[in-house]
């Protein structure tokens, strides 16, 4: 081994150079640091133990020519043992800037320096214009481990996803990124474990720059961590070159370390107190119900965040994130949200992470919590009121109906919700602020949103006391299946009314995979720990699952092909202009909406007029037709200045899309089936 005069080095980690490396690690409070080289293949035999030497703000370091490229190393750290602290000396600890981590058993793991070199055959980022994004979430294994098409030994792999079967599929039904459920290193819960169950989610993160290994294929995982991040770039590159983003859901809010009886693997050990809020005490400030929360007062603490997300942008080439309980992520020394909070305007400044699209869960469970519409104007925000507000409409006011005789809520709060929800974000990105969805990972799957009325928890364990039992859901009649043909035929429109609304609502749409088909979990409405066929995307479809990806195929369809249903800024009232898009409101009569029909929660149709002057001076204009009763309804199209004539371009009665030739002029009478969606595009003066 040879030493010589520490480099000028400002990255944490490994950084490799001339006459070999240097180690950098943050710890406030260490009173020793050892970069410890293992054998490959045995790590419990320690080759080279290197001491680190602290120098200014905290940062301890060591350069040898015996940090090179492969080398296997854990960390170990000395200091007090205070009631905040939690250092132990004979624990190996997972560098928080590993780019490679092995994991040994259930509490081993050591690190790798890995060759970061990748060809990414030319292929760069497809750079889709936020207006035209439909996300597609998904979890990185559930979405094909039931392609039974694919190869044994692939099928649930970040392989699987680069394939021409799930590319051939996410090209057909239309969506334009895949946002991954965690794939930052995670492990599972010592309780789950315990019970014979897993994290199956993965939002318990133990490192933020390492792919998870599992999703790896076997022989990359033998291969070591090299071969899986290749195997996860040539993914990201694969779906590239088709022109399908890949974001990934982020967990930065806590660590998979947990609280005072957890387990120490990274962060607790090397500085237990300056990575987590704590009281002095020892006592985690819990914002996230994962038992810790980071500390994002402490810069070194955002700049790790910073660090990450550069990372997975440039060399990954990832297209964007999902913050995960994002307002633990802003929140400031007295643990209050501050949505001028330096990591998220660090995240605006960087020119690498500023041009990834940046998407916040504008919540945690702390005190304070629920910030929706209260991020910066450059974050696109989870709409959890568009959630409610459409599942009410379409789901709990029709069960009103049916037990009280009223509805109970009119047509206000879903033109709102249509229109884009500009009364929760209202900032610079216009519309694009709100990313709409109705069903996520977390709570019903779209066909179990109709065909439950309660959740059937029990195979995770908690009897059935787990999960939201707030699901503004509703079953028509029979609690899940087997159901009656009437009902399953309300069951099957309702879906494509639910589907046509996100889709034709302004705003980004978000779909969770397996709504395209009409995937249902039984009516467990917190899959977190189910990794079986109950969670995993089917690949076997029955006429009507078929019949559900080809609505929402063309609902994909129409909304790429009409820029009028997805505009970028809120509409006016008066008419379109390049940059200001028109949206008037229709009563069944054809007539302007009144106050009263507004205000009246037993007003249950609603049209919706959208024009759109794009800046070539291209015109699109279509009329979204809602009834949202339960009566066959006649009503009279709208006259507007520059329309002649409305064509049909899709109803949701049709089990499946059907050609509509037939031409309605403006002024006259269409009838508008009970429960249903019809969508027209007009024909020009």
């Amino acid at each position: 081994m040879s030493t010589s005069p520490l480099p000028q080095e400002t990255a944490l980690g490994v950084t490799l150079h001339e006459g070999g490396g240097t180690f950098r690690i943050y710890s406030a409070n260490a009173t020793a640091v050892r970069f410890v080289i293992v054998d490959a293949n045995d790590p419990k035999t320690e080759l080279t133990v290197l001491e680190c030497s602290q120098g200014v703000d905290d940062i301890w370091e060591v350069h040898s020519s015996e940090i090179a490229l492969g080398v296997h190393y854990t960390l170990q750290v000395e200091g007090p043992e205070g009631p905040r602290d939690g250092f132990n000396p004979e624990i190996d600890l997972i560098d928080p800037y590993a780019r490679g981590v092995v994991r040994e058993g259930p509490r081993d793991f050591h690190n790798v320096v890995l060759d970061r070199s990748f060809n990414w055959d030319g292929v760069t980022k497809p750079n889709i214009p936020l207006s035209s994004t439909v996300i597609y979430e998904a979890h990185a294994r559930g979405l094909t481990r039931g392609n039974l098409d694919l190869p044994d030994e692939w099928r649930g792999t970040y392989a699987a996803l680069a394939h021409e079967t799930t590319i051939t599929h996410l090209k057909k039904i239309g969506v334009t990124a895949v946002e991954l459920l965690p794939v930052q290193m995670f492990i599972s819960e010592p309780r789950l474990m315990n019970m014979g169950l897993i994290n199956y989610w993965g939002y318990n993160t133990i490192n933020f720059f390492t792919p998870h290994h599992r999703y790896a294929t076997s022989a990359a995982i033998e291969a070591g961590p090299d071969a899986i991040v290749r195997e996860f770039k040539t993914m990201i590159r694969e779906l590239h070159r088709n022109d399908i983003e890949v974001f990934l859901d982020v967990v930065y809010n806590h660590t998979a370390e947990g609280g005072n009886r957890g387990l120490t693997h990274s962060f607790r050990g090397i500085d237990n107190s300056s990575y987590y809020r704590l009281d002095d005490l020892g006592n985690y400030h819990d914002t996230t119900g994962c038992g810790n929360s980071l500390n994002f007062a402490n810069p070194r603490v955002v700049e790790l965040v910073l660090d990450s997300l550069r990372y997975w942008t440039e060399e990954m080439q990832v297209d964007g994130f999902r913050f995960d309980l994002a307002t633990t992520l802003a929140r400031d020394e007295g643990n209050q949200f501050d949505p001028n909070h330096p990591l998220l305007l660090g995240m605006i400044a960087d020119p690498i992470i500023s041009s990834a699209k940046l998407i916040a869960e504008p919540w945690d469970v702390g005190l304070g919590g629920w910030q929706t519409g209260n991020f910066p104007d450059e974050f696109s925000e989870w709409n959890d009121r568009y959630r409610d507000s459409v599942r009410r409409f379409w789901l709990t006011d029709i069960a009103n109906h049916r037990n009280s005789g009223h509805y109970g809520n009119g047509v206000a709060e879903l033109a709102t919700r249509l229109a884009g929800s500009k009364d929760v974000v209202h900032g610079k990105q216009g519309t694009l602020g709100t990313v709409n969805f109705v069903t996520a990972h977390d709570g019903f799957t779209l066909h179990d949103l109709v065909s439950y009325n309660v959740k059937h928890n029990n195979m995770n364990g908690e009897s059935n006391r787990d999960g939201s039992s707030n699901n503004h859901s509703f079953n028509f009649g029979a609690e899940g299946l087997p159901a009656d043909a009437s009902i399953l035929l309300e069951r099957h429109k309702m879906m494509r009314n639910l589907l046509a609304t996100l889709l034709f609502s302004s705003g980004i749409p978000m779909v969770t995979a397996g709504d395209e088909r009409a995937k249902t979990q039984q009516g467990n409405n917190n899959a977190y720990c189910q990794d079986n066929v109950l969670s995993w995307v089917d690949w076997e479809l029955s006429e009507f699952e078929s019949n559900m990806e080809t609505t929402f195929a063309h609902l994909t369809r129409l909304r790429a092909e009409n820029v009028s249903l997805r505009p970028m800024n809120f509409g006016n009232f008066e008419g379109a202009k390049p940059g200001s898009d028109l949206i008037r409101w229709y009563n069944q009569a054809g007539l302007l909406m009144t106050d009263e029909d507004w205000n009246s929660p037993e007003t249950r149709v609603i049209q919706r007029l959208s024009e759109n002057i794009d800046d070539s001076g291209n015109h699109n204009l279509t009329l979204l037709v809602v009834n949202g009763s339960e009566e066959y309804v006649n009503l009279i199209l709208p006259i507007w200045e520059t329309v002649q004539s409305y064509e049909l371009l899709w109803d949701s009665v049709d089990e499946v899309p059907n050609v509509h030739e037939t031409a309605f002029k403006a002024g006259k009478n269409v009838a508008v089936s009970e429960c249903s969606v019809k969508l027209f595009r007009a024909v020009a003066v």
